[in-house]
């Protein structure tokens, strides 16, 4: 029999685990709303232990909200730190999880991980480096493979909030980021399109003037990640990056803005194969965390 190995997406509004031996070979899988960390941890552990118990788990990896602390030589490895998620600042999440099991367990940010799952996963996606993960939902996050690694630096990226240029006589609203307003993350996220139109994204009319200004702040945000990165593909993911049609306008607003100065036929001539969807839909953050814990024991997913 394959080892079986654990991952876990841990999400600000919900937790997916999962025990897989791969994308194909998926044992159990179960999804909970995020609580308090406590009882959230806990059913994580629940979910895990009769893998454990019959001896067939071999390493967990964690792709988690944050931020995050990715530093192994923190004293603060592996917590969610600063996060505005009530009752989650200062959170142990990795330690709870090794504490439980005593087994490997690998940490990343949600992003990264689903960074690394569309880049481990997705043959034709494994020859991109750089390689981005974009996602517009909640929030909006993006995970950067390099030289086949995650990105990491001071901490992790966090272009969700890069500075917009913002047209306040077309778009008077002012953002919803507690941070910084207006940022990419302020004006572009599902929050703020139902704060700016006072109705949830999704019931949005196709020919609502919502999803061209949409579309107009992602193609702003992909442009600065392309000219900051210079990647090789961008996935683009996420509930509100998924509505209909929104792929087809975002990719021409950023030739439009890009105005030819990056003069690469991926993107001149083949920009739908440019920016993509993911491959493995709403799964690449949990398998990217599957692969996570396959490479934490030296082997290649």
């Amino acid at each position: 029999m394959k080892p079986i190995y654990g991952g876990i997406e841990a999400g600000g509004t919900k937790f997916v685990c999962m025990a897989a031996s791969g994308p194909d070979e998926i044992i159990a899988e179960t999804r909970f709303p995020t609580t308090q960390p406590g009882e959230t941890i806990q059913k994580a552990v629940d979910f895990f232990a009769p893998f454990l118990q019959r001896g067939e788990l071999k390493a967990i990896g964690i792709g988690s909200f944050g931020p995050v602390d990715l530093d192994p030589a923190s004293p603060t490895y592996g917590y969610i730190t600063t996060t505005p998620k009530p009752g989650w600042a200062q959170t142990d999440l990795r330690g709870g999880i090794l504490r439980a099991f005593d087994l490997p367990v690998a940490f990343e940010t949600d992003v990264n991980a689903a960074a690394i799952g569309e880049h481990s996963w997705t043959p034709e996606n494994s020859r991109f480096d750089p390689f981005l993960y974009v996602t517009v939902g909640t929030g909006i996050g993006v995970g950067v493979i390099a030289n086949g690694r995650p990105l990491h630096g001071l901490v992790h990226p966090e272009m969700g909030h890069f500075p917009l240029p913002h047209d306040w006589r077309r778009d008077p609203f002012p953002g919803v980021c507690p941070y910084h307003g207006d940022c990419f993350e302020g004006l572009a996220t599902g929050p703020s399109m139902k704060a700016r139109w006072g109705q949830p994204a999704e019931t949005l009319p196709d020919d609502h003037p919502g999803w061209d200004l949409e579309a107009e702040y992602i193609a702003l945000g992909l442009v600065d990640m392309i000219y900051a990165y210079s990647p090789m593909r961008i996935v683009l993911g996420g509930g509100v990056a998924q509505h209909p049609g929104l792929h087809e306008r975002i990719r021409g607003k950023v030739l439009r803005i890009l105005n030819g100065y990056v003069r690469s036929p991926a993107i001149l001539e083949r920009i739908d194969d440019y920016i993509i969807p993911p491959t493995l839909g709403g799964r690449s953050g949990v398998l990217g965390a599957i692969a996570l814990a396959i490479k934490l024991l030296g082997k290649k997913p």
